[in-house]
């Protein structure tokens, strides 16, 4: 049965197709969108009366010019044919409606990508949007991308991990929203009258996330002079590898979020929780990623290790030092896994250099996971202050809170007479600081970390040579 699938995909594999970055229309629409973005406030919308704004003809040329690209690169992806004829249609009526706030619900419903998931697939996409750890406003991006859906991760999709929403994807080209650390394109951050009932489709790209992964790593290694197995050492440095570990642990990652021994809300859609909460949450779908891919080793899946230490190495390298210290939650994450690995003997630091003992790592990681599943399954049974409260305590058994913190003292010391989301105001901006190791990994990283700014696949190799 299995070769009857594969050998299916394999036939639907993509034909040979004209690269819409190489077209002579895509630069002209790239052009025109970065012309438009200076001109948008944040909601999107362009206020003629601020000083700088165009005048209204300029701004009308330049969607036209916008539209009329699309329509010229449009024939190159006919899967994409409903959605460009809607996005005309939106960039119209923004246009005729005086560049009020943008509504392109009618372009988002139309754009399908996780119906059309065939391994090289191109999109050409164009929406009002931010982008998460990027842009914070809604301005009009064009990004031009490509599905990541090989054979053997279609056959885990159908038969393990199942997942019909998730696209993994890689850039092409951007315009400058992109150019930052964003690594997603997900239908939330889009402009929108309305929010459709529900999502049909999320990418993530692992491109970006493979070679930020491996410039942060290998920098980090020869600070802290790991010596890596050889087979993990040959798969840092190769980026076609790392892609294929990002886009599986992404997508086992992101299904985590609605399977297992859930609070009521396990996501936290539109609720004030405190920060650490959300980190708990984002270490417990990587590890579940992890574990996973134990399994998948030893079922003969070579992504499977790859995804175990791209998980460990993004986790404890780039995570902690990476960002701000307000309400980092990844940060937090990576903290606490470098710390329960230390505390039980995996991760030491002698002699400045660190070791890590390979053998024992996929064991202990997994417990850690359980800790923290088992922290989930209980949470049903409590009111959500005591919850709060109970996964305080798994956090703080291996991090040191603040030594000013409110949270660390106890119930004792909080308003109780208040709602619980008002006492995550309470909750310091740095809960649980970095620790003397990691003030000095950021030092040391902080310029490397910068350098993954806008990375992609290509951006990298150029870098190296």
């Amino acid at each position: 049965m299995t070769e009857i699938l594969v050998q299916e995909r394999s036939e639907e594999q993509v034909p040979p197709q004209v690269r819409v970055v190489e077209h002579p229309a895509w630069p002209v629409l790239k052009d025109a969108v970065e012309q438009i973005r200076p001109w948008q406030s944040k909601d999107g919308s362009i206020d003629f009366e601020a000083e700088g704004a165009p005048d209204a003809s300029d701004a009308e040329l330049a969607v036209r010019r916008a539209i009329d690209a699309v329509e010229e690169l449009s024939p190159l992806l006919p899967h994409d044919a409903a959605y460009h004829a809607a996005l005309v249609k939106d960039l119209r009526r923004w246009s005729d409606d005086g560049f009020k706030v943008p509504d392109f619900l009618d372009s988002l419903l139309a754009f399908q990508p996780a119906g059309h998931r065939r391994d090289g697939l191109q999109h050409l996409v164009v929406f009002p949007m931010y982008t998460q750890n990027g842009n914070p406003d809604r301005n009009f991006e064009a990004v031009v991308l490509r599905m990541v859906w090989p054979d053997w991760l279609a056959e885990l999709e159908a038969t393990r991990y199942d997942n019909p929403l998730f696209c993994g994807i890689t850039f092409e080209d951007f315009t400058a929203g992109y150019d930052t650390n964003s690594a997603v394109l997900f239908p939330e951050t889009i402009a929108v009258r309305e929010a459709p009932e529900r999502f049909s489709w999320g990418g993530i790209f692992c491109d970006r996330e493979a070679a930020r992964f491996r410039a942060v790593t290998d920098a980090a290694v020869d600070t802290l002079g790991l010596e890596l197995p050889a087979d993990i050492a040959a798969m840092v440095h190769d980026q076609q590898r790392c892609e294929q570990a990002f886009v599986l642990w992404d997508m086992v990652h992101d299904r985590t979020h609605s399977h297992g021994d859930l609070p009521f809300d396990p996501f936290m859609i539109k609720q004030r929780q405190p920060f650490w909460m959300y980190g708990l949450e984002e270490l417990r779908c990587d590890l579940t990623a992890f574990k996973e891919a134990v399994k998948l080793e030893a079922d003969g899946f070579p992504q499977g290790r790859d995804v175990q230490y791209a998980v460990l190495f993004d986790r404890m390298f780039r995570f902690p030092v990476t960002g701000e210290r307000v309400r980092n939650y990844d940060g937090l994450g990576g903290q606490l896994l470098f710390a329960y690995l230390h505390k039980h003997d995996v991760v030491r630091w002698t002699d400045n250099k660190l070791h890590i003992d390979w053998q024992r790592a996929p064991q202990v990681t997994n417990e850690l996971c359980a800790e923290i599943e088992d922290l989930y399954r209980a949470g049903i049974d409590r009111p959500k202050l005591v919850h709060w409260f109970k996964a305080y305590e798994l956090v703080s058994t291996y991090l040191a809170p603040h030594p000013g913190s409110r949270w660390a003292k106890g119930p004792d010391a909080l308003d109780l007479t208040q709602p619980p989301r008002k006492l995550v105001d309470d909750v310091l901006p740095d809960e649980f600081p970095l620790s003397m190791f990691y003030e000095a990994l950021a030092k040391k990283l902080k310029n490397v970390i910068a350098s993954t700014k806008g990375i992609t696949a290509t951006s990298a190799e150029r870098a190296a040579a």
